[in-house]
């Protein structure tokens, strides 16, 4: 079947294009046409009223969303999660994980086989993001401290068998951490650096061994300082780093995401939500990983010391901020939530609005918020 969307205000990479249409059929783009007057007459046809129309947002970093964690390990966790994830837009997510046993984790990750056998119609889910338990303990956070453990590829295979493991975030520094990086790209899974005291130089040794992503950028790793320059220098001077980037204006202040976004090449900033179970859901009392959260005023934070505690940030507020606090045209700012996101996890043929890319599409109001979702071509969220 063909489906057009007509009327469209097309924003891709380096892209835009107003009162323009896309062809559909069996899932992919078939053509896009600058006039939307040129595209041909269909029985399935979507009229974008000349609003946004975009590649569908990956988010390669979430816990959680609308009172559930993905480490619930229940499927009713996972399929609400993939279904609730489209009313932000977006259509490709990573699972991701917290520092839990291995039992947990494996049991999480077979609702997410679950989710792919009974074709649940929600987002993608090409893998998951294991976020520890190979971190550093005093860099945990909201990360449960109990459950840290030293790198093991083993464990990682184990996980793997169950359901593919996309990217690993861990602390380079820890015991067999820089070997571990190698390790896990000899597998296809990339390795990411995260609640980390890694030194400038151990960074480079994990670079040298494959590292080429640092996870929810700038929070819980080392700062930049004039004697070492540390993880957040690292993702600033190396050109081939991406970063995860938290754009709620609480676990970033605006004049940072406004010096980052002058000093990083753009095509390695990724938008992330890092959101916990009580994104898109009123203030009150939560948990991650065991332990006890307060959400006042959208912010999630540890009852134990105030520290936050993942996000409610969903991923069209994130672009919502990054616009109006850089001021960037929009075909660039579009990288940083599916583009960027795909190139880093080699996903071939995703995060653009170009002829044989997937149909994984979101239109947006004028305050970006999604009205429509597409994955596949098929409509999925209708706000």
């Amino acid at each position: 079947m063909l489906t057009l969307i007509k009327n469209c205000y097309i924003v891709s990479p380096d892209l835009e294009l107003e009162n323009s249409a896309i062809l559909i059929e069996a899932g992919r783009i078939k053509t896009v046409f600058p006039d939307t007057n040129a595209a041909p007459a269909v029985d399935n046809v979507i009229d974008a009223e000349a609003q946004i129309v975009a590649p569908g947002f990956i988010d390669v970093h979430c816990h959680g969303k609308a009172g559930y964690d993905f480490t619930d390990a229940k499927q009713e966790a996972i399929d609400t999660i993939g279904k609730a994830k489209l009313a932000e837009g977006v259509t490709t997510l990573l699972p991701t994980t917290l520092t839990l046993p291995e039992e947990q984790l494996a049991a999480a990750l077979e609702t997410a086989a679950n989710y792919i056998k009974n074709d649940v119609k929600g987002c993608r889910l090409p893998g998951v993001h294991l976020e520890g338990p190979f971190i550093n303990a005093n860099c945990a956070g909201a990360q449960n401290p109990a459950y840290v453990r030293v790198p093991d590829i083993e464990e990682v295979k184990r996980l793997n068998a169950i359901f593919p493991v996309s990217k690993v975030s861990f602390a380079p520094e820890v015991e067999g951490g820089i070997e571990f990086s190698r390790e896990l790209r000899e597998i296809g899974v990339t390795p990411s650096c995260v609640h980390s005291a890694a030194k400038y130089c151990e960074f480079q040794s994990a670079h040298d061994h494959g590292m080429r992503d640092l996870s929810h950028f700038c929070n819980q790793m080392t700062p930049l300082h004039h004697r070492d320059i540390g993880l957040v220098g690292a993702g600033l001077m190396h050109n081939d780093v991406f970063i995860e980037f938290i754009c709620d204006t609480m676990h970033i202040c605006p004049d940072m995401i406004s010096l980052v976004f002058n000093l990083k090449d753009i095509e390695r900033i990724q938008l992330i939500t890092d959101a916990m179970r009580a994104a898109g859901m009123p203030d009150g009392d939560y948990e991650i990983g065991g332990l006890p959260v307060i959400v006042k005023d959208g912010a999630a934070r540890l009852t134990s010391n105030g520290a936050l505690a993942g996000s409610t940030l969903q991923l069209y507020e994130a672009l919502k901020n990054v616009y109006e606090i850089t001021g960037l045209p929009l075909s660039e700012l579009i990288k940083t939530t599916s583009w960027n996101q795909a190139q880093s996890l080699g996903l071939e043929k995703f995060g653009k609005i170009e002829a044989g890319f997937a149909a994984d599409i979101v239109i947006l109001d004028d305050e970006f918020c999604p009205v429509t979702t597409l994955v596949d071509g098929e409509v999925r969220f209708k706000g």
